[in-house]
This record gives C-alpha cells, structure tokens and sequence, in this order.
C-alpha cells in the first residue's frame, strides 16, 4: 500500500497514485493548498482529472490574492454517486434568481429581469428574428460587444439573458463574470483575466461584462485589449455615453457597438402588465369583467392608468417600475390583512402620488447636451421659432446651465444673422450678463426672448463664409505666407523708415489712395463673394 503513496511536490501532503496527478494540477492551477483531503477516482475512466472534493480549502499563508479567488473560484464539485458532476462555481450562478421564491428586499426591476431571448422585450432593431445578434445568441455564440444606449433601456437585462445562455446552453463550456466599473478596479479585471487563461487550457470559455465600462478611463481600459484581441476573454461593456468619446479607440474596433434605444410605450406597457402580472395583481379591461379571473387578485389597477405611466418615465422601465413598486407597497395589505379586506384598487393618482413628477433624461456632460444645443441652433437657423422654444425648454428642465444656452445664443447671432440684423448680437449679448446676474429660474424669459428674437430675425451667413474662405486661403497657400508690403508696415525707428517702411502710406478710401492693402498675389481676392 505504501508503495502507491506518493508526495505532491506542491503542498507537502500524500496522496494514491491514481490521483496524484489530478491533485498536482490542481495546486498548480490554483495556487493554493487543501486540508483534510480525499481524493478518489472516478468510476468513468474519461472523466479524467476530475476529483472529489471532501472538505474545505484553506488558504495558503501569502497568497494575497486567495481571498478575492474565492468569489471568482472555478472549482467545481462531484458526487460519486451517480458520477453526476455538480457546479457550484460564482460564474455558472452570476446572480440568484430573485423569482424564486419571495424576496421582497429585491427591487422589482431587478426581479423581472428576462432570463431568454423570448422573455426580453424591445429592441427588436437589433433582437429581431433576422437580426446578427439575435442568431448568434441563438447559437450560444457570444461576440464582442459595446452595449450603448440611456438608462433603463435593457442594456443589464441582455447582459442577464447572455449569463443564463453561458448556464444552460453552453454544456459547462463558458464561464459568466459580472463586474461593474463603479466597483472593480483594474487588479479585479486582471484577476478574472488570469482565471480565464487558465481556464482555455481546459476548453472553458470567460464572458466578462462590465457595467458602466465609461467609468473606467482610457488608460484603464487598455486591460482589456490583448485579452479580447486573442480570445482569452470575450467582453460585454454597457454604457449610456457615446462610445466615441469615452471608449479606448483601439477596444472599438475590437468589439461591435450595440445601440439600444428607449423604450416604446407599447414595451413598456407590456412590461408593466407582466409585472403585475408577476405580483399578483389584475389589470382591469373594461371589456373584461373581474369574475373571469382564475384567481382573485391582490389588486386591481386599471389600463389607463398602466398607459400613464408608460407614458410619462420617458422610455425608462426602471422608473416605470419603480413607480409601479411603490404605489403597490402604499397599498396592497400583507397577506394575512389581503385575507379579509380583499383587493385593493390601484388608482391614478396613486401612481402619480408615487413619482411626483415625470422623469425627463437629459445628460450636462454627455451625448443629450450636445444633441439639444445642436437642435436649438439648427432650429434658429431655419426661423422655427416653434422648435427652437421646444429644444430651449427641454434644456431647462432638464438642468442646464443657463449661462452656457446664452453664450451659444451670441456665437448663432453672427454665425447666422450677422449683418442682416446687428442688434441681435447686441441681444444676445445682453442676455447672457442677464443670466449671469439673476441666474435660474428667472433668466427662463430672457432665453426664451432671445431665442425667438434670433430665430425670427433675417439670416445671413455672410460673416461665417468669409471667415471660412480667409482660412482657407491662408491654410492653402504654397510655400511661405507672403510679407506684409512695405507701405504698410510700421515705422517707429529712423533705420526702418531708411528701409522703405511705411513710404509713401495715405489715409484715403482704398480707391482713390492707389495702394494695394493685400499681399502681393492676392490682391483681387473677394471673401465676401466666394
């Protein structure tokens, strides 16, 4: 028996000779030591180094990254009962699943996380049936991807379909990471990274998403880029900024920009039906009568009112969602309480009571801000004075700083009036130390008299041509740029004056003087007729 006892060279312990081996790559992969183990064969030969593990790990003095190993630990476990292989690794389970069972701390955005491609609502651009995205999910095949669109429009919810196809679809082949950039640094990412090319060795794909990818800077985001690049890992980003901007270029062109818009109002009525739906409750239909229920509901709220609410969270379902939750937690009684008073009924002004008021996206630093300054001046240049007040009103509601709305207002009164009509630089002008002084909500009226103002006023580009064709010529120009003729140069020294400087300058009208006030070769040039 001795004789088939023999010492892993790693940890020190003795172990049989027909899982020694098994034993040895598991302290090399690892990097960590076992107490108390037993290993014993699997009864299938074609198994091969798969082990079963008796007791707990300990960790391995020194090894300071053991304790973050744990919640990313590929390990998995087997009875050797019926040779069936059980796993328990972080990946293969990314995130609980809050529908079973009651878990009432759970939001309820987090619970009506899709979990299939069916199941997902929206989007159908980019999930449609004749979709490449669609058909390669349907595939179990899992691309590089930049998720990109504004809060609560299902970025997370793809994310959480494409773990559970890793779980069920992949046969054990893929492994799921879910790291947020809010709260990993680049050591975590490194790590998972390390884990990851460990695992190729055994044919195990890593997916790692990362959720607000836009958090980490440039630099950071340089981690990723071998990685990617050579398979190692494959990553899902999601973001609401425009990936041109803060995404690392060179990851752009390693992965395939996914862009997801806000939801329609028929999606998110038809989330908000399954949420109810899901909680209990009863949408009422007035062609539908309440008797026709299988089951008596915990409460009642009626479709208009789904439809309001729908209508007013600006696309978002974590809003309408939100909302929805907390009118019901108002509400519905606890269960023993449901028992004798019955349904409750859900009303308008319950919603409304739980939102206060309609949620509007806009973003100070990112894509909306210059998504809706650049509509405001689009509309002023083309005299709607109706769009520019729209475009204005929802940069002030949604919080922008008044003072930036003004001086954009001075650069459209040259840009696009000019000369046509002077005072509106004046105007502009005004309005801007106007907003500087009394600030919000007050400056509200001079923007708005402003923007009206520039909006009707006659327009003429005649300054911005100029400016452009001057730099042009100037930019164009071969060889050196051409001297200033010596008539109108300076002369404030004798030696200069002795040198030509200023010899034989007038001051008469540029027509009757008989000079040339341009340099030679660009003398009948006309910027203002180009």
């Amino acid at each position: 028996m001795n004789d088939n006892i023999i010492s892993c060279p790693i940890c020190s312990k003795e172990f049989s000779s027909a899982v020694i081996e098994s034993h040895v790559s598991k302290c090399l992969f690892l990097n960590e030591s076992t107490s108390n183990e037993s290993a014993v064969p699997l009864k299938d030969e074609s198994f091969g180094r798969k082990y079963i593990k008796l007791s707990n790990k300990k960790t391995k003095q020194g090894d300071s990254g053991s304790l973050k190993r744990k919640s990313i630990s590929m390990e998995s476990s087997f009875t050797n009962t019926d040779n069936q292989i059980s796993k328990t690794s972080f990946e293969d389970n990314p995130e609980k699943q809050v529908k079973k069972g009651k878990d009432d701390h759970v939001p309820l955005a987090e619970r009506m996380r899709p979990t299939t491609l069916s199941g997902y609502v929206g989007q159908s651009h980019i999930l449609g049936p004749s979709t490449v995205l669609y058909q390669l999910l349907n595939k179990s095949e899992i691309p590089n991807i930049i998720l990109w669109g504004p809060p609560g429009c299902g970025k997370t919810s793809l994310a959480n379909v494409i773990a559970h196809i890793c779980k069920n679809k992949s046969n054990g082949k893929m492994r799921y990471v879910k790291l947020s950039a809010a709260m990993a640094g680049v050591n975590e990412v490194k790590e998972v990274i390390t884990i990851a090319s460990n695992e190729l060795k055994f044919n195990r794909r890593t997916v790692i998403f990362m959720d607000e990818i836009h958090r980490f800077n440039k630099a950071q985001q340089d981690v990723f880029l071998p990685h990617v690049e050579s398979g190692i890992v494959t990553l899902i980003g999601a973001t609401t900024e425009n990936p041109s901007f803060s995404l690392n270029s060179a990851l752009l062109s390693r992965c395939r920009v996914i862009v997801l818009e806000k939801l329609s109002i028929l999606n998110l009525i038809s989330i908000l039906k399954k949420a109810v739906s899901s909680l209990e409750g009863s949408v009422f239909h007035s062609s539908k009568k309440l008797e026709d229920s299988e089951q008596i509901p915990k409460f009642i709220i009626d479709e208009p009112t789904i439809e309001w609410l729908a209508g007013t969270c600006d696309g978002d379902a974590r809003i309408a969602l939100g909302g929805l939750e907390l009118a019901i937690q108002c509400k519905v009684p606890k269960e023993e309480e449901f028992l004798e008073s019955g349904p409750v009924t859900i009303t308008l002004d319950d919603i409304k009571e739980s939102l206060k008021k309609t949620h509007m996206l806009y973003d100070k630093k990112g894509e909306q801000h210059y998504d809706m300054i650049s509509a405001l001046h689009k509309s002023v240049r083309a005299s709607d004075e109706n769009a520019s007040l729209y475009w204005l009103t929802r940069m002030i509601l949604g919080g922008e700083d008044p003072v930036y709305i003004a001086r954009r207002l001075v650069r459209m009164a040259c840009e696009d009036i000019g000369l046509e009509d002077p005072k509106a630089l004046g105007i502009a002008v005004h309005t801007m130390h106007g907003c500087k002084m009394i600030g919000m909500p007050e400056c509200d009226v001079l923007l708005t008299q402003c923007t009206t103002y520039l909006a009707r006023a006659p327009k003429s580009r005649l300054m911005e041509d100029a400016l452009r064709a001057a730099q042009r010529t100037v930019a164009d120009h071969k060889g050196p740029q051409p001297t200033v003729p010596l008539h109108l140069r300076n002369a404030p020294t004798k030696l200069m004056k002795n040198l030509g400087y200023a010899q034989g300058y007038n001051m008469r009208h540029k027509d009757a003087s008989g000079l040339n006030y341009l340099p030679e070769g660009l003398e009948n040039i006309n910027f203002f007729n180009c």
